[in-house]
């Protein structure tokens, strides 16, 4: 599965274009892209790496989705928020439980 991201264009391109190709060309279309590590565990890592920053908005839950759509299960990432609740801290983790709560819901088990 190739990602390709237009939302930096949709979203910045007139006020912003350089900063939109970096986000759509580059972080998305060619570091998502790299086959070095498939979209599961970039999902998670990128998760991580939102929770560890205190990071709740819609960019987070937007990768969320994505690691739903890449084939986290709900178990996975229940796993993933507890264990990084305990180097990046217990209250970011509640913040990321409510979000992605709404995302594995649980008629989805």
């Amino acid at each position: 599965m190739t990602i390709k991201q237009t939302a930096g264009r949709e979203i910045l391109g007139d006020f912003a274009p350089e900063f939109a190709h970096f986000n759509d060309d580059i972080l998305f279309g060619e570091n998502w892209n790299n086959p070095a590590i498939d979209l599961k565990k970039r999902s998670m890592i990128t998760v991580v790496a939102l929770m560890a920053q205190g990071i709740t908005d819609s960019s987070l839950e937007h990768h969320l989705q994505n690691a739903k759509n890449n084939g986290v299960t709900k178990e996975e990432i229940v796993a993933v928020i507890t264990h990084v609740a305990f180097y990046a801290g217990w209250p970011k983790a509640w913040a990321v439980f409510r979000l992605a709560k709404d995302i594995w819901t649980e008629e989805e088990k």
